[in-house]
């Protein structure tokens, strides 16, 4: 089964605590093949899942900033990087740059990204189900899974890879 984004919060919500126990055992028992196998089934579902039909991770949430990315795209928009905080950024309460709205200001109608070459670091890594020591991040992973459809669909399918 391949849930849509209607269907996507409450799978997400029901599955919670199963997901949770699967990567609280994760962490404990960490299988020697863990980033192997979460890169396949990463790029597994990237073959068929095509962002540009969702975007709900740029609709719903939003990257933290780097003062790297705040240069970058301050620069590629041809302003400075205290006029682009100022017009895009706040500080959290973890005193990180974060958007100041969401929808995520730089989002076009066809959910194209205006600012796609430099975006954040963190879009670009987004939803981070390819990265190495996987186990480290599964909170993240966690989040992310009511968010993003293809995140669902790779923990379903690592929970029957790698059963615990």
């Amino acid at each position: 089964m391949k849930p849509d984004l209607s269907e996507i919060k409450k799978l997400a919500k029901d599955k919670h605590n199963e997901n949770k126990k699967y990567f609280d055992k994760l962490k404990k028992k960490t299988p020697k093949n863990l980033d192997y196998v979460m890169q396949e089934l990463h790029d597994n579902e990237f073959k068929k899942t095509n962002c540009l039909d969702c975007a709900n991770c740029c609709k719903t949430t939003g990257p933290l900033f780097t003062i790297a990315d705040i240069e970058r795209i301050a620069k590629h928009l041809r302003v400075k990087p205290q006029q682009f905080m100022a017009q895009y950024l706040r500080v959290d309460e973890d005193n990180d740059y974060v958007l100041q709205t969401v929808p995520c200001a730089f989002l076009d109608q066809d959910n194209t990204c205006f600012i796609y070459e430099v975006r954040p670091k963190a879009c670009r890594e987004f939803p981070h189900t390819d990265r190495k020591k996987f186990q480290q991040i599964s909170d993240i992973t966690l989040k992310n899974i009511p968010i993003c459809p293809a995140v669902y669909n790779i923990v379903e399918e690592i929970k029957k890879k790698l059963p615990l």
